[in-house]
Order: structure tokens, then sequence, then C-alpha cells
């Protein structure tokens, strides 16, 4: 493994360049529809992952509420580009800060929380917004949901076809990725790490943890928001019941089977969550079951995720240290 991780920084670079090739001429390859599609789906739940992975991955909080910040941008996309004709790629940035300033709102009444308070409040959070978008009709359509949303135009290509949308998630997740590596290496994603590594010793250090929190929290939310007007146009057609907690917890999903603190993992788990998802749909409502029995294999065998660093203290890391340290103190004492 260390080996692999070597040659990847060695060669990063042309590995990254030969990836985004590969990854710009599929549609070209004269792929059935139904698999573009698939992939479609798996970049768009990638950036939605990693937009969870910056909150609970990389500051330490536990946010539930994803699906909630997805859902007002698909709302506001939806919403906006149907009934006043609102340009596609400015509701992109409209939707996101929308999700952003609600996920600042959120965050206030949660700096103090955290564990399973921040989550059952940041899971509530997320069924309110969704029972406001089932009920606020004349905005939402209530429980018809908007139809018909129109599709993005590109230098005057309607891009309803999956080989042409795969571009607009490929951009998105791309731009996710590059601004989130700046982010992490800039003195802000300094902070989240130190508060999720130790909020206390951060503190100390002159760290404003509030700030930071609620500015992770609504960082994460507002590319939920940006992927949520991405989806809209794609599916054609929105209503509450796509934005339930199980999509909260799909995406949870796939950030702790991947890896959390990791740009990689969001996606790799995306990728077989989806995979997965096709592949036992004739198991019906059984498949979540399989989902269960994977979850709870990972947090067992690999509570860091397939790619995640095992000294992480995500994956009880830290706790190890603790035990090493005592361990060693007590051979010390009974070797004098």
């Amino acid at each position: 493994m260390q080996k692999i991780k070597d040659f990847y920084n060695k060669y990063k670079v042309i590995i990254l360049l030969v990836l985004f090739v590969i990854m710009a001429v599929i549609p070209f390859l004269g792929i059935e529809t139904l698999y573009i599609r698939y992939m479609c789906n798996i970049m768009m739940y990638a950036t939605l992952a990693g937009s969870l992975n910056a909150i609970n991955g990389y500051s330490g909080q536990m946010c539930l509420g994803q699906a909630g910040f997805f859902a007002i941008g698909a709302y506001t996309g939806a919403a906006l580009s149907k009934n006043f004709g609102v340009s596609f790629w400015l509701l992109l940035l409209v939707g996101g800060l929308l999700a952003m300033l609600i996920g600042f709102l959120v965050s206030l009444p949660t700096l103090r929380l955290s564990g399973i308070y921040l989550s059952i409040t940041t899971l509530g959070a997320s069924e309110i917004i969704r029972i406001i978008a089932q009920t606020w009709t004349p905005v939402t359509g209530g429980t018809m949901g908007i139809k018909q949303i129109p599709y993005p135009e590109f230098f005057g290509l309607d891009m309803f076809r999956p080989q042409y949308y795969y571009y607009i998630f490929l951009f998105l997740l791309v731009l996710f990725l590059f601004v989130t590596n700046r982010v992490l290496k800039s003195r802000v994603g300094r902070a989240w790490m130190s508060i999720r590594e130790d909020q206390i010793a951060a503190k100390s250090l002159g760290v404003e943890t509030s700030f930071y929190k609620s500015t992770n929290f609504m960082y994460g939310a507002f590319w939920a928001g940006v992927i949520g007007v991405a989806y809209a146009p794609f599916v054609n057609f929105i209503d509450s019941t796509q934005f339930t907690t199980d999509v909260g917890f799909n995406v949870l999903a796939m950030v702790v089977l991947g890896g959390q603190g990791t740009l990689v993992g969001p996606i790799l788990g995306a990728a077989v969550v989806t995979i997965l998802t096709e592949a036992l749909r004739f198991l019906e409502s059984w498949r979540y079951v399989i989902y269960a029995l994977l979850l709870i294999a990972m947090m067992w065998g690999r509570p860091q995720g397939l790619v995640g660093a095992s000294k992480s203290m995500l994956a009880g890391g830290k706790i190890k240290v603790k035990e090493d340290k005592a361990k060693a103190k007590a051979e010390g004492g009974s070797a004098k």
C-alpha cells in the first residue's frame, strides 16, 4: 500500500490528467445511454457525498441533514428556471448560496452540540425543509412536485441527453475537488482539521472554533445546493419524496464506505453504493439489509473506510495512540 501511495505522490499530476482524459472521452466510446446515466448518478452522488465529507470528515461534526440542503438547491433551480426562465448556470450559484445561508442558520443552534445530539438536530432540520417543500404548494408544487423542468443550454445546445449532461456532473465534481483541495491546504482547512482532532486544544491555541464550525457547515451546504440545482433538470421532475432521510443515510453510507477525511473516499463510496443499488435492485427493500451488513463489516474490519488513513482519529487512531503510550509507560514502570 505504501508503494502505491509513493508512486501516486510521485506521478500525481500525470495520473490525474490521464484519469481526466479517460473520463472526458467516455461518452464518445459508444457506451449505452443507461450506463451513461449510471455514471452521471455516481458523479452526482460523489459530489453530494463529498459535501457531507467536508463536514463530517474534515471538522469532525456529525451532520445527517445533507438531504435538506440538496433539496433547497433542487427546488431553487427548478422553480426559478421554470417560472422565471433564470439561466441554469446562474442558478448553480444562487442555489448554492441559498443552501449556504440555510446551512448558516442551522449551524447557529448546533455550535455547542456534538455527537448524537448534533446528528438528531441536523436530521430534524432536514425533515423540516422537506415538509416545507411538501406543503408550500405555490412555490414547490406541494405533493405534485415540479414537472418539466427546463434543461440547461450551452451555446444553443439543449443538454437533455445523458451524454451531454454527463459533462455537467463531471465539471462540478472536478471543480468541487479542486476548490476543496485548495481550501483544505489553507488556514481554514487546517482549522477544520484541528477541531476534528481536538476541539479543546484547538481553542486553546487561538482557533475560533464557533466561527470555523459554522463556516464548515456553510461550505458543505453550498456544494449540496449546487449539485441539487444540477440534479433537478437531470431527472426533469422533483417532489418531496426524493429528499427523505433515506437519501441522507445513503449519502452517509457512501462517505463511511469510501473513507471520511479523504477526497477520493466519497467518489469510491458513491461508485460502490450506486453499483450495488442497481445490481441488487431485484431484492427490492432487502437490499438495504445488504447495506447495513456491509456497513457493519466495514466499521468492524476497516473503520477508516476503503481509502481512509489507518492512523486517523476517524478510524480510532487517536485512541490507539493513547493505548500504545499507556502500554509503553506500564512496561517502563514494570521494568524499573
